[in-house]
């Protein structure tokens, strides 16, 4: 990545749109036969059919559900014919990153033809008032710095690239050089932390009788260590890729108050936030960013009709679930997010609305020791989830949860219904009476 966009700076820059769309569909799909082979079929038989839909059905609402359906459709097909019981890397896994792309240029080219006033602010900023041409949508789909691992842009960020807008010296090549090393020495910095320590922290020692034979206690803590270390290899790319699309300009987000250029619009991590975050909540803001912005905008915030929240929320992580394979684990870990998201907001409902936890929680002295028992119960529980999400299949994921007694699901699930009696019996009536007014 880093050799084209350098390439892309220095000769092709000031060129017309049409050379740059050429040049990133013509790298994406070496890319992709790279990786692939023939295989490469899929991604453009999903492109072109897509560029059809746009044109042959216009901007309606039968567009964007055709398009949901046989994008996802093709998605899961391909998960059905070509998975297997470990990890794979097939063409199935950018396709899924293709699949979000081509839902989302579908969702903002029918947003584009209604009345302005009647969209969001968030809606009229993605909204495609233009026709894209089929080199144009090839462009945006085969982008290098994004074909293979994300991150998700808008169509319109991608043709403002194009039209070099995305610079904090209108006109010129972008001083993004810097800015884009550090991301990626940040990511060279995991990288090389996960290939030292990946040989001896495994998700396989969780299936063996070694790790069933040891002391509950061990158990947990090899679960809470692995579920930290392992998604480190998705921290690296994310990083990785992320330095790419800095060094072209994608990145490019604007001007802080100070006037200095922000190369946050690719970011897919938050590392401080996530290295320091005692809540899962904060887990979930700073990982795979721009992937959750997409399921909020584009499936979460379309289900307000249903006028529920936790209902909307569920229904986006099942989509989730799926969108990352048919493998029962994937649906467990998304389940065991959903269900600590909510016994975490009413844990903190409670501490915020009780004076007497309040006053407790305010205490100064003992700030550390209940950072370090968040952090306890925040990774051990990250582990837990993430055991199913990377053993895939019921068979393993049951064994390994077996073997700590489903602590995850006995304690999240206790909290769940003991929480809203301890709220009701230790906060004053008048702390509640405030609270509605």
């Amino acid at each position: 990545g880093y050799p084209l966009a350098l390439f892309y700076r220095h000769y092709l820059f000031y060129k017309d749109s049409y050379l740059i769309h050429l040049f990133h569909t013509f790298t994406g799909l070496s890319i992709a036969y790279f990786n692939f082979g023939n295989q490469m079929y899929h991604s453009l038989l999903c492109v072109i059919l897509q560029f059809l839909i746009l044109r042959l059905m216009g901007r309606t609402v039968t567009a964007v559900l055709t398009t949901f359906c046989f994008q996802m459709a093709y998605l899961l097909a391909g998960y059905y014919w070509t998975a297997t019981g470990n990890y794979d890397i097939k063409w199935t896994m950018p396709h899924c990153v293709l699949t979000l792309k081509l839902i989302g240029l579908a969702v903002d080219y029918f947003d584009g033809g209604k009345d302005q006033s009647s969209l969001s602010s968030e809606q009229q900023k993605y909204a495609i008032r233009g026709i894209p041409s089929l080199l144009e949508v090839a462009g945006f789909s085969y982008f290098y710095g994004a074909f293979l691992v994300g991150p998700q842009f808008s169509m319109n960020h991608y043709m403002k690239l194009v039209h070099r807008k995305l610079t904090d010296k209108p006109g010129e090549i972008p001083s993004s050089t810097i800015p884009a090393l550090k991301r990626l020495s940040l990511g060279l910095i995991y990288l090389v932390g996960y290939v030292f320590l990946s040989p001896h922290i495994t998700e396989n020692y969780l299936l063996t009788e070694d790790y069933e034979n040891r002391l509950f206690w061990f158990r947990c803590m090899y679960m809470l260590i692995w579920g930290k270390f392992v998604l480190y290899k998705y921290v690296t790319c994310w990083l990785v890729t992320e330095g790419v699309c800095i060094l072209t300009g994608l990145g490019f987000n604007d001007f802080d108050e100070n006037g200095k250029a922000k190369w946050d619009a690719c970011a897919n991590m938050k590392v401080w936030l996530f290295e320091t975050t005692p809540r899962f909540t904060g887990t979930i803001a700073s990982f795979n960013i721009n992937t959750n912005a997409w399921v909020a905008r584009y499936f979460f915030k379309r289900l307000k009709f249903l006028g529920n929240k936790e209902l909307s929320q569920g229904l986006s992580l099942l989509f989730l679930a799926l969108w990352h394979g048919l493998h029962s684990g994937y649906l467990i870990c998304f389940q065991m997010e959903f269900l600590i998201v909510i016994v975490e907001r009413q844990a903190a409902s409670l501490i915020r609305d009780s004076p007497t936890l309040s006053n407790l929680a305010s205490i100064t002295v003992l700030q550390p020791f209940y950072y370090l028992v968040q952090q306890t119960i925040h990774w051990l529980f990250m582990g837990y989830s993430m055991t199913a999400f990377c053993l895939f299949t019921w068979d393993k994921w049951f064994k390994v949860y077996k073997s700590v007694y489903f602590l995850g699901h006995v304690f999240f699930l206790s909290l769940l219904f003991i929480l809203p009696y301890i709220h009701k019996a230790i906060v004053p009536r008048k702390e509640k009476l405030k609270r509605m007014e």
